[in-house]
């Protein structure tokens, strides 16, 4: 499986970025793509930094409220899982359509650190008000990725 599709991610109904991504797997829910570091330039965290050559592997689901991203160097290290709480992903037409739901988990190579994001700009979202069943889910969902990262099979459990 060597497709080629678009990922779409958009936030607060504009598209924030969209780029190239080669299909790995699509299991009927899950919709797994391998795509290079689509940014300008470097992106530091100060916990990671995303830079050209790394390649994220990722994982969404027409079903699940969220999308786990495995991050490796593009010399195949890993660094770590990057996840993104969004609803569930679309895919027509060549594309994965995804909405950024503003909650973000970043859990390092080993696990030591399972960092909660963003939760101010979510809070600022005002999706509580707008949509209180959508926020839910959202916190539900960062929930649940937080549980997962901190059980011992962690968050590849997830993508078996």
């Amino acid at each position: 499986m060597s497709n080629p599709l678009t990922v779409v991610l958009t936030k607060a109904g504009r598209t924030k970025i969209r780029y190239p991504a080669t299909l790995v797997a699509d299991t009927g829910d899950r919709i797994s793509v391998r795509a290079p570091w689509a940014a300008d330039g470097v992106r530091d965290f100060g916990f990671v930094r995303f830079e050209p050559g790394d390649v994220f592997t990722e994982h969404f689901w027409r079903t699940r409220w969220y999308a786990v991203k495995e991050v490796r160097t593009g010399g195949g290290v890993l660094k770590g899982w990057y996840c993104d709480v969004t609803r569930p992903a679309v895919v027509r037409d060549g594309e994965v359509l995804v909405e950024d739901l503003d909650l973000d988990l970043w859990v390092s190579a080993d696990g030591t650190a399972v960092l909660r994001l963003d939760e101010d700009e979510f809070a600022a979202s005002g999706l509580a008000e707008t949509d209180p069943e959508a926020a839910a889910e959202a916190v539900r969902a960062l929930d649940v990725l937080a549980g997962q990262a901190h059980s011992p099979a962690g968050l590849p459990a997830l993508l078996t």
